[in-house]
């Protein structure tokens, strides 16, 4: 009798089970997530990692120390600007000029005026272009 009930349970109690076919969605935007869960996994990423760069730890400075640097600074603006001024004068004329290590070039062009400024000793280059 036994058998008979687990038999008609098996045969009638199944029919309601159904299967489904199961699919997988990446979170991660560089496996094919969702570009906005970008954010939210930086975050807890950032909000999980025990490590500190040692470079950052060094560059925290006091607020002592970070004014005496503010006011380095400028000194050596001022500094600056008034060896700028007696070389060049109060306004910038084309020419070259060697201030220390560096070469500066001025000239007019069609783009403004450019100021091409040559570090000698390292052959570090920039260009500062002033439009019209």
């Amino acid at each position: 009798m036994r058998y008979i009930i687990l038999i008609l349970f098996l045969a009638f109690g199944m029919q309601g089970v159904c299967g489904q076919q199961m699919t997988y969605k990446p979170i991660n935007p560089m496996f094919g997530g969702d570009t906005f869960n970008y954010q939210q996994l930086m975050a807890s990423a950032a909000a999980q990692n025990s490590f500190k760069d040692p470079s950052s730890l060094r560059n925290e400075q006091t607020e002592l120390e970070t004014f005496n640097d503010n006011l380095n600074r400028q000194v050596l603006n001022q500094i600056s600007k008034s060896v700028l001024n007696t070389q060049l004068g109060d306004e910038l004329t084309e020419g070259t000029f060697t201030i220390g290590d560096l070469a500066v070039e001025i000239y007019d062009s069609l783009e403004g005026l450019v100021i091409n400024i040559l570090n000698t000793t390292t052959g570090e280059q920039s260009q500062v272009i002033i439009p019209n």
